[in-house]
């Protein structure tokens, strides 16, 4: 679960540090900062591109929580 939440956290954080430079996007900034949108014409896509470990971190998290819990109220 810890590394999840690194992960997770570690991305957020870098795209909020990222956010201000963005000139164009479309959505929630801080979401097009980590997961991006498509190219249109020539204009340059200004995203981290950091989707799939971000998902991958929240699952992740998701599993860890999941075994605590479980782990908490087996006896």
């Amino acid at each position: 679960m810890l590394s999840g939440v690194l992960t997770t956290l570690s991305i957020i954080i870098a795209a909020a540090i990222y956010v201000p430079s963005i000139k164009s996007w479309s959505g929630s900034k801080l979401w097009f900062a980590i997961f991006g949108a498509r190219q249109y014409g020539n204009e340059a896509v200004q995203s981290l591109f950091l989707g799939v470990p971000f998902t991958i971190g929240l699952g992740l998290t998701i599993i860890g929580l999941i075994i605590l819990t479980k782990e908490y109220f087996t006896k």
